[in-house]
């Protein structure tokens, strides 16, 4: 580590946009930058730093994405600008082009966004690419926030083999994968030991778990998440109804951790639209499983 770090005198400001996953991520990419010796500060400040985490979802969070990376180098004209995410997975060419980008990280390069601003920083050599983008479907960035209050999203899956008619999210993201269960536990073990009492598990198609994850089911990774001392609540962020299984609500329904939370996205209530959207359930599959969480819990919630 360089003495300037050291010094603790340069200033990393991380601004998120989308979804909890980005969130999480954003929060370990900012744990990393304090650990050499940045200080953190919010996105109106002047720092020397700014990493921006993008969304893709429509044309309107692209043009939030745009408007909050003029925002940021306008705030502090001479720092380095590191824009990631889906936006920047996509439309790299567009990103790099705005006024103040200093490089573009595609989903690979994620976990490496501190390096790069390193590199900028002219704290070590650089092969000078503005745009660093080498794939999706190699790694997987094992992501929590940390620091805000004592909830943390914590990441276990990436990624959707879907392929929805109308969704951007797997030529953003690559294809399913999931962390593994070995590593989820270490990082809710040490969420514990931070502080942290509640874990909301996130993921771009959370159930997919059991399919990608090299012989564990997501019911499995729940149990053992279940015996981690000091944490005393988990939430499930969201799950499609085709993957959320009767065993799956019937553990919830016993568990005293896991809380009666059910995010289950419901894109249209007509089965011909759902049909067009390529989606994998029809309304009679999701009027089914809550119709069987009702009758295995009292008073659960519902988000859709």
């Amino acid at each position: 580590m360089s003495e300037h770090l050291n010094n603790k005198d340069l200033k990393v400001a991380v601004v998120t946009l989308g979804c909890k996953l980005n969130f999480a991520e954003s929060s370990s990419i900012a744990q990393e930058f304090i650990r050499h010796g940045f200080r953190e500060v919010s996105a109106n400040s002047v720092a020397d730093v700014y990493v921006v985490n993008t969304c893709t979802v429509t044309e309107h969070s692209d043009k939030k994405c745009r408007n909050l990376i003029r925002k940021v180098h306008k705030t502090n004209p001479d720092a380095i600008v590191l824009v990631t995410g889906c936006y920047a997975e996509l439309k790299k060419d567009e990103v790099s082009n705005i006024e103040g980008v200093s490089a573009v990280l595609g989903q690979k390069e994620k976990s490496k966004v501190y390096n790069k601003a390193k590199i900028l920083l002219n704290l070590e050599e650089d092969d000078d690419n503005k745009v660093n983008n080498s794939g999706l479907n190699e790694d997987l960035f094992p992501a929590a926030s940390f620091g805000e209050r004592t909830r943390s999203f914590l990441k276990i899956q990436d990624g959707c083999d879907y392929y929805c008619t109308y969704c951007a999210i797997p030529f953003a993201r690559g294809r399913s994968r999931a962390v593994s269960p070995e590593i989820v536990l270490s990082m809710a073990r040490d969420l514990a030991n931070k502080g942290v009492k509640e874990i909301v598990l996130t993921g771009i198609n959370l159930g997919d778990y059991t399919r990608v994850s090299n012989g564990i089911s997501l019911l499995q990774l729940l149990k053992q998440l279940n015996d981690i001392e000091g944490i005393f609540r988990y939430r499930i962020s969201s799950i499609e109804p085709n993957l959320l299984t009767n065993e799956l609500i019937d553990w919830i329904a016993v568990s005293e951790k896991f809380q009666p939370h059910f995010h289950i996205p419901l894109q249209s209530g007509c089965d011909q639209t759902l049909k067009r959207m390529n989606r994998k359930y029809d309304t009679k599959l999701f009027k089914s499983k809550i119709e069987y969480i009702r009758s295995k819990i009292d008073d659960p919630f519902f988000g859709i």
